[in-house]
């Protein structure tokens, strides 16, 4: 981890289009300034962290009823033929 000092005005450069500015420190809160490009998302870790969570609920929600679809389908192996038949029946 990089730890740079900085004083309120001053600010730092990342890869040439992300600047952070601090705004001001009032005792152990420091307020910050980001100017970014629009295609970069910027988030509060903790929101962050809660997205990649909710995307990690969602995908093995997903993976569960994939299962349970596959599960129903061996259980019912000839589901197919009984639709034919009742066509031609």
């Amino acid at each position: 981890m990089l730890v740079l000092s900085r004083k309120k005005g001053e600010s730092i450069v990342i890869q040439n289009n992300i600047v952070i500015t601090v705004l001001s420190v009032e005792g152990d809160n420091v307020k910050i300034g980001i100017s970014a490009p629009k295609d970069i998302d910027i988030y509060r870790k903790e929101i962050f962290e809660a997205i990649q969570q909710n995307n990690q609920d969602a995908a093995m929600d997903l993976q569960a009823i994939q299962n349970a679809i596959l599960h129903m389908e061996s259980l019912n192996p000839d589901r197919g033929d009984n639709e034919t038949k009742d066509e031609e029946g």
